[in-house]
């Protein structure tokens, strides 16, 4: 399926969404100065279309006690991979179930996956590298960065 188009109304509407998909209806309605009715049948619309796709929260990791972020890229081993029958695609999925990695993206350049992984402590986060990552079937090696500040929107 090709690009969808949208107009300046649906724009409007998915860049609220964007910032508080919890608002309601009426609350678009007012914050866009545009009847509910119009809100309703175009939010129907950009899901049936798959523009929205589901509506989620943004969790404050910090409270919930996950205050270690980083980023990891990830060169694979094609042919550690190609052994056991998989595929780099599979291979993200694998590392997509785990809890702790809260991105997995497949990229060009000298690396082939970069994770973000989100742990308790620095002692965590080096023990999901060194003990797991590390040791899975078709990762030949990782780099870390660590975020050292995250900007909100």
């Amino acid at each position: 399926m090709g690009q969808l188009k949208t107009d300046n109304i649906d724009n409007k509407i998915l860049q609220v969404l964007k910032k508080n998909s919890k608002l309601s209806y009426r609350g678009i309605s007012k914050q866009l100065l545009i009847p509910v009715t119009t809100v309703h049948h175009r939010m129907r619309k950009l899901e049936k279309n798959g523009i929205i796709k589901k509506y989620t929260v943004i969790l404050d990791d910090k409270k919930l006690g996950k205050s270690v972020a980083a980023y990891v890229l990830v060169k694979v081993d094609y042919n550690a991979l190609n052994s056991k029958g998989l595929t780099q695609k599979e291979l993200a999925k694998i590392l997509k179930r785990r809890e702790d990695i809260e991105d997995v993206c497949l990229i060009t350049g000298l690396r082939d996956i970069i994770l973000k992984i989100r742990t308790h402590s620095v002692d965590e986060l080096n023990q999901l590298l060194t003990k797991d990552l590390r040791n899975l079937t078709g990762i030949k090696s990782t780099e870390t960065m660590v975020i050292l500040d995250e900007l909100e929107d």
